[in-house]
C-alpha cells in the first residue's frame, strides 16, 4: 500500500550482508508436509484468480513442496464457482468475515506449511517467486519482495497509470524504512505469524501487522529477487476508491492513539504541501519515457493530493 507520510520510521535491522542462500527448499527431516503455504484472498475476481493460479502452478519450485490456499471472501458468484475455477490446483476455504485481512487470517488458519506466503489474486508472480521466497526466509523472520507496477499498454498509459508507475508500491522503502511489507508480496515463518497474531480489521493490515512484528523484536528483510507484478489503477475512480479506503483505515488507527487525530490532521496538511516537492520526482523518474506522460502524472499528483486534503477533513465526520 502507499503511505507517503508514515507515522514513524522503524529500522529494519537487515543484516544478511552478502549471504545469499541457494534457490530451493531447506531439507525436510521430521516434517513431511509442504514447506510453504501460499495464501490468496479472493473476492469477485475470478479472471485474475485463474491467471494467478496459472503462474503459481508453473513455478520452478517442486509443486509438492508448496500448497495454494484460496480464502474466498463471500464472492457473489458463490463458493462452488470459486472451487470450480480453482479445480485441483488449490484448496479453497470460506472466509465469512468481510475484508482482505480477515480473509488472509482464514487462509493462514488452514495452512499446513511451515512458511506462509501472501499474494493478492490480481498479482503476477515471477516463475521463481516461490523458490526465491523460501530461500530468502532462510535465517530471516519476515521477507518483503519487489513489486513491479505494470500497465496494459506501456506505450500509452493513462494519466492514472503513469502516476502509479512512479509512486505505487515502493516495497523496498516500506520494508527497509517503515517496518512493513505489502501483503501482496510477503513471506513469513508460520511461528512468527502466530506469535504476532492475526491481521486486524479496519486498519491498514499490512502496516499494522508489520509494526506489531517489529515491536516484538522480529526483523524484516527486503529481497529484490522475490518479484511480482501488480497492475496499476487505470482511472481516477479506481485511484480515489483506493485512497478513500486508506483514509478510512488511517483515521480508525489514529483514533486509537492519544492525540492521534491531531497528528493525523497535521499530516494531511503535510500531504498537501508535499505536492510542491514531489512533482520533480515524476520528471526525473525512469519509469516514464515520454514527457507528455510525465505531465499527465504531475496533473494527477496535484489533483490527488488536493482531493486527499479535502477528503481527510471530511473523514472526521464520515468515519466515527
Amino acid at each position: 500500500m502507499l503511505w507517503e507520510f508514515a507515522t514513524s520510521m522503524i529500522p529494519s535491522e537487515n543484516s544478511r550482508a552478502d549471504r545469499v542462500p541457494a534457490l530451493g527448499s531447506p531439507q525436510r527431516s521430521e516434517y513431511d508436509g509442504p514447506t510453504l503455504s501460499v495464501i490468496v484472498p479472493h473476492y469477485n475476481d475470478l479472471a485474475n484468480l485463474r491467471r494467478c493460479l496459472e503462474l503459481l502452478c508453473v513455478q520452478t519450485e517442486p509443486r509438492d513442496n508448496f500448497e495454494i490456499v484460496i480464502a474466498d471472501n463471500n464472492s457473489s458468484c458463490g463458493f462452488d464457482a470459486v472451487v470450480a475455477a480453482c479445480g485441483e490446483r488449490a484448496r479453497v476455504v470460506p472466509a465469512p468475515v468481510q475484508g482482505a485481512g480477515p480473509a488472509r487470517n482464514e487462509g493462514a488458519k488452514h495452512a499446513i506449511g511451515r512458511y506462509l506466503a501472501f499474494i493478492d489474486s490480481d498479482c503476477r508472480p515471477d516463475r521463481e517467486w516461490v523458490a526465491r521466497g523460501i530461500s530468502a526466509l532462510d535465517g530471516e523472520d519476515m521477507v518483503g519482495g519487489h513489486v513491479e507496477v505494470v500497465v496494459d499498454d506501456p506505450k500509452n498509459p493513462t494519466a492514472t497509470e503513469a502516476f502509479e508507475r512512479v509512486f505505487a508500491f515502493n516495497n523496498r522503502k516500506y520494508v527497509e524504512n517503515r517496518g512493513f511489507s505489502i501483503t501482496g508480496n510477503m513471506f513469513v515463518r508460520k511461528d512468527v505469524f502466530e506469535a504476532v497474531g492475526d491481521f486486524r480489521a479496519k486498519v491498514a493490515e499490512d502496516v499494522d501487522w508489520g509494526r506489531r512484528a517489529v515491536a516484538l523484536g522480529y526483523r524484516w528483510y527486503y529481497a529484490s529477487d522475490v518479484r511480482i507484478c501488480h497492475p496499476a489503477r487505470r482511472d481516477w475512480s479506481e485511484l480515489t476508491r483506493k485512497w478513500r479506503r486508506l483514509i478510512e483505515e488511517s483515521i480508525y488507527a489514529a483514533r486509537e492513539k492519544r492525540f492521534g487525530l491531531l497528528f493525523w490532521l497535521g499530516r494531511s496538511w503535510l500531504v498537501a504541501l508535499s505536492t510542491l516537492i514531489a512533482w520533480p520526482t515524476i520528471l526525473l523518474s525512469p519509469r516514464l519515457d515520454r514527457f507528455e506522460h510525465k505531465v499527465a502524472a504531475i496533473e494527477v499528483l496535484f489533483r490527488l493530493r488536493g482531493w486527499r486534503f479535502i477528503e481527510s477533513h471530511l473523514a472526521l465526520f464520515k468515519y466515527r
